[in-house]
């Protein structure tokens, strides 16, 4: 393994301190050497030590002060890219978990720590270091699709876009690419004076502050919107080589680009499904819609798309709908990903004020599942591809 990376390990806890080395000698007894083992009891020693470390994994515990370790994961995700957080607790509630992520935490380990749990995860974590070592994969491009409308498709983009950018801290695109109906500006009362036809038209000629500047964010987040075409002229304009000019563009400025598809299949599409790492495939718990689902899997598979690439998401579920999941997942020959609540209330109320659920009522049952939901879909990508190119 490459000499410079480093364990550091933040915890008030000399015990805990010690079990981490421990754990980490019986995983490779290098790792538990000086040149590789860093420790502190505080926080701004130890915040101070990582950023100034290229390569470092961070253990941080945040029971004791959960303010102050929340901050000091946030300033070290916003000012080292390369650093790797895990988050120690003993309080495991899914609000602990989910702040420990939003803050920046890559894992969450719980306390007192378990030695296979540990154990796992760092191997894991280490393998999947290793297999992305060399592999440019810094933006990753997520897609939601259905070949049928009126499932949510639109507000699964925008909420999904709008929690990674409060997770990750770094800039997000979400891009419109229903070109002649679509919705997402409406969702976020937004009115961009600059729509996806003319960036696409003149990428070639803005760079990336140019580029940034003049898409919308919106209001104090990371995230930055791409408008569908004003009218169904302009949206001819478009061609599938210039959508993927575009990306490929985009993707040098964003960590993550989030599309909205349309639900045919022409060549802008396909350009989009192509270049995206991960399709959500968005369906409802009723027969007309399992069916549409069910095409669109076999579709997938004659173009050849790695299994892993297309993930099943149910929305509006409700736990005593009359179809059972197993069902579903029989007939598509697809697990299910994950199951967005039916809360009718909630998203239309975020629909009819052009504001994502979480600025609604951020305890609800939807709010809690988008935030997971943008856990989850971060966790999947970086698992896949680590975009640091560490030395093992």
């Amino acid at each position: 393994m490459g000499r410079d990376l480093k364990f550091v390990v933040i915890d008030s806890e000399e015990n805990s301190r010690n079990i981490i080395k421990n754990y980490l000698a019986e995983i490779d007894t290098k790792f538990a050497e000086p040149e590789c083992f860093v420790e502190f009891f505080d926080f701004e020693s130890g915040t101070d030590y990582v950023l100034k470390t290229p390569e470092c994994i961070v253990f941080i515990d945040i029971s004791e002060s959960p303010k102050n370790s929340l901050d000091t994961i946030k300033k070290i995700k916003e000012s080292s890219k390369s650093a790797i957080i895990i988050a120690l607790s003993g309080k495991t509630s899914t609000d602990v978990i989910i702040k420990a992520m939003r803050a920046g935490a890559r894992e969450f380990i719980s306390k007192p720590i378990i030695k296979t749990e540990f154990i796992n995860t760092i191997s894991a974590l280490l393998e999947d270091i290793k297999d992305s070592s060399g592999k440019d994969n810094s933006c990753k491009i997520i897609s939601t699709f259905s070949n049928k409308g009126g499932i949510g498709k639109t507000s699964i983009a925008v909420n999904l876009a709008v929690e990674l950018a409060q997770l990750s801290k770094e800039n997000v695109a979400l891009i419109d690419l229903n070109l002649q109906l679509g919705d997402v500006t409406t969702f976020l009362d937004l009115a961009p004076s600059f729509s996806l036809n003319y960036i696409a038209e003149n990428i070639d000629n803005l760079d990336e502050t140019e580029l940034l500047k003049i898409l919308p964010k919106y209001k104090n987040t990371s995230l930055h919107v791409i408008a569908d075409p004003l009218n169904i002229e302009e949206s001819t304009d478009i061609t599938a080589e210039k959508l993927k000019k575009l990306l490929n563009t985009l993707k040098k400025s964003f960590s993550y680009i989030v599309i909205d598809i349309g639900t045919n299949v022409d060549t802008k599409n396909r350009c989009a499904l192509d270049m995206s790492d991960l399709i959500l495939l968005v369906s409802v718990v009723n027969l007309p819609a399992i069916r549409s689902t069910q095409r669109c899997m076999e579709m997938f598979e004659k173009i050849g798309y790695p299994k892993d690439k297309v993930k099943l998401v149910l929305n509006r579920y409700l736990d005593n709908d009359d179809i059972k999941i197993s069902d579903i997942e029989e007939a598509v020959n697809q697990k299910v990903y994950w199951k967005i609540p039916n809360n009718y209330l909630t998203m239309m109320s975020a629909i009819n004020k052009g504001v994502p659920v979480n600025e609604i009522n951020t305890e609800s049952n939807i709010s809690q599942n988008y935030m997971e939901f943008a856990t989850k879909v971060s966790d999947y990508l970086i698992t896949k591809n680590l975009n640091k190119n560490y030395n093992l």
